[in-house]
Formats: structure tokens, C-alpha cells, sequence
């Protein structure tokens, strides 16, 4: 078993990936836009100034910080006292904590909203590192967010897990040198994805345990 475990948090940690597609098929109904199939794809792990790219390209905005802006605090005020749990969690938090894992969340929401879920789920315990991808120069796909929180557990990428519901994020993971692992939420894998998923695909945290025990 690996040293260290990264875990991304929206769709992933808590089901709150339906939140964030509500909310931005909200806004495009509120423009008057239908957006297209694979936005959801697009949009999923990404922050920063990538995030406002695919907001310009789909929403045909020249701006897309003024979208994303929106976006970002209705899923705040969505999230504020209850956050959706994906099955799993807890025990997968157990599991390595009793196999003396250190763990981190690396995601591309803000550090206050990462903070909030974790203390509205009890889940905050068992983390020993916190990554925004706010601010962060290179969003998903790029490899900068899970590298940080690979320095922050003072850990080398290649004895780290890394979790992730959305291709940008395994993207990320792969490049980064670790051993990601795909719970699909969104969408399921393509071929490409599960090749770069060097840890597995599995369809739940449950299951993810299990395919862990017989390493």
C-alpha cells in the first residue's frame, strides 16, 4: 500500500458535482442558452482561468469569469449547511487511517468551501492537507494541484493515490506521477481515461477498499 492518498472532493467525496451542473444549467436558462451534451465533461475539474475558457466558448460570453463568478457563489450558498455524502467515504477514511495513509484533499473549488465540506461531513479529522486550485497557475489537467498536495504530505507523487471522478482530474493524477484511481460519477471512462486510471476503475469508494485490500 502506498504511502499517501489525494483525494479530489466534488463528485468525488461528496456528491456535489449535481449541484454545481444545476446551477450552471441554471445560469445558461437564464441567458437563454442550451448548453451542449459535452460541457458537463468540459467544465468538470476545472478552475481558474480555464474554468472561465470553457464558460466563454460554451456560453458564447466574452468574459466567462462573469458566469463562473455566478456559478460559484449559488453552489456556496447551495452548500453552506448540508453537504451530500458519497457512499463510502467514511470507510474509505478509516481504511487508511488505520493503514497509517496520510491523506489530502486536492480540489478545484475554494479553500473556505473545501473546509466547510469537510467540517459539515466530520470528515476534516482525517485530512492532514488542504489544496485550492484557486490561484493555482495551471488548473486540471495539468499535474500542479496534486504535486502541491504531494509536497504538503511531504510525500513523492509516485506513493500517492490519487481519487478522481472526472477526466481532467485523472488526467491530472496520471501526469503527475501518481497511481489515480477513478470512482466515475458524470460520466464513465473512455478507453484514453482508463488507460492514464493506473490505479483502477471502480464504481464506488465500497468497492475501491476491496480492490486496496488485495494489494
Amino acid at each position: 500500500m502506498l504511502k499517501g492518498a489525494i483525494f479530489d472532493m466534488d463528485g468525488l467525496m461528496f456528491d456535489t458535482e449535481q449541484i454545481w451542473q444545476k446551477n450552471w444549467n441554471l445560469i445558461a436558462d437564464e441567458m437563454g442558452i442550451k448548453l451542449a451534451d459535452e460541457f458537463k465533461y468540459a467544465i468538470c475539474g476545472t478552475s481558474g482561468r480555464l474554468m472561465d475558457e470553457v464558460c466563454e466558448k460554451y456560453y458564447g460570453v466574452a468574459d466567462g469569469s462573469v458566469v463562473s463568478s455566478k456559478v460559484k457563489q449559488r453552489v456556496h450558498d447551495d452548500l453552506i449547511e448540508f453537504t451530500p455524502e458519497k457512499p463510502g467515504i467514511h470507510e474509505i477514511l478509516d481504511f487508511f487511517e488505520a493503514n497509517g495513509v496520510k491523506m489530502a484533499v486536492a480540489s478545484s473549488s475554494a479553500e473556505e468551501v473545501i473546509r466547510r465540506n469537510l467540517k459539515n461531513t466530520n470528515t476534516e479529522k482525517y485530512i492532514s492537507a488542504v489544496v485550492s486550485g484557486i490561484g493555482m497557475p495551471n488548473g486540471k489537467p495539468a499535474p500542479d494541484i496534486f504535486l502541491k498536495a504531494a509536497a504538503m504530505l511531504e510525500l513523492d507523487p509516485k506513493d500517492c493515490y490519487v481519487f478522481e471522478d472526472a477526466f481532467n482530474g485523472v488526467t491530472a493524477g496520471y501526469r503527475a506521477g501518481c497511481r489515480t484511481i477513478m470512482i466515475p460519477d458524470m460520466s464513465q471512462p473512455t478507453d484514453e481515461i482508463r488507460a492514464m486510471a493506473t490505479g483502477g476503475v471502480y464504481e464506488s469508494l465500497l468497492a475501491a477498499i476491496e480492490g486496496l485490500k488485495e494489494e
